[in-house]
């Protein structure tokens, strides 16, 4: 499944490569062959993130101060970790933490 995932706020500081955009193909990892945000979360701290993972994710999901977008809509109203990802879609993830 071919997946755009867009990090802004500082979070593509902690990427392997810090690029904000990232072209991706992710397998599904449920049992019924979809793939959802948790797995999806689960990939990204093992592919993608390079250091201090805590700054992003806090146990299966996201740290609080992380906006999530699936396809510009708020994940929460998609159904949060659970919610069922499609080829194609663009996952936007903002931190709202910054200094200043």
């Amino acid at each position: 499944m071919h997946l755009t995932l867009e990090f802004g706020g500082g979070l593509d500081l902690l990427l392997e490569k810090s690029t904000k955009v990232h072209q991706v193909d992710v397998q599904p990892k449920d049992d019924e062959g979809k793939a959802t945000m948790k797995g999806l979360l689960s990939w990204v701290k093992s592919n993608l993130i390079k250091e201090r993972p805590e700054m992003f994710i806090k146990g299966d999901s996201v740290r609080p101060g992380v906006l999530v977008l699936i396809n510009d809509c708020d994940w929460e109203l998609c159904g949060g970790l659970d919610a069922e990802l499609e080829d194609k879609d663009v996952v936007v993830f903002i931190s709202t933490l910054h200094g200043g």
